[in-house]
């Protein structure tokens, strides 16, 4: 069986403990008419098995990761190409991709240091409302 990413429906990979992060999935949820994503939590064997051996420490809790067939994004470029995918105006930030990613990443990072301490965390991965479990992997 082919999966949602290997079929080219994107996945976004997020903190599932970090409010910012599942802020940030509720946000893509309610722009994304067309239910183009799929999530699951990088806590979660599915991306154990999205990521494979491309998996990097990274990847452990400190950035949101798209995987889109067998190309997989991380960190500014990965939020930019969700956004590049919302409804809206939100498209528009794409042409932030034109900065260098080193100086997105540095931003990016920047605040993904402290988003626990601006947004707090939970005790236990967050779990969507029944009616969006269906665009859950996890």
């Amino acid at each position: 069986m082919t999966s949602p990413a290997e079929a080219g429906r994107p996945v976004i990979l997020f903190d599932g403990v970090c409010n910012l992060c599942t802020g940030s999935v509720r946000f893509v949820i309610e722009r994304d008419s067309r239910k183009q994503f799929r999530f699951a939590s990088l806590q979660s064997p599915v991306a154990d098995k999205l990521l494979g051996p491309r998996r990097n420490e990274a990847d452990r809790l400190e950035s949101v990761v798209l995987v889109v067939g067998e190309r997989i994004y991380r960190k500014s470029s990965a939020a930019l190409l969700i956004a590049r995918r919302l409804d809206g105006l939100w498209p528009l930030l794409s042409v932030l991709l034109a900065i260098p990613r080193p100086l997105r990443d540095a931003v990016y990072d920047w605040i993904g240091r402290r988003r626990y301490r601006m947004f707090g965390k939970r005790a236990a991965c967050w779990k969507p409302q029944p009616e969006l479990a269906d665009r859950f992997l996890d």
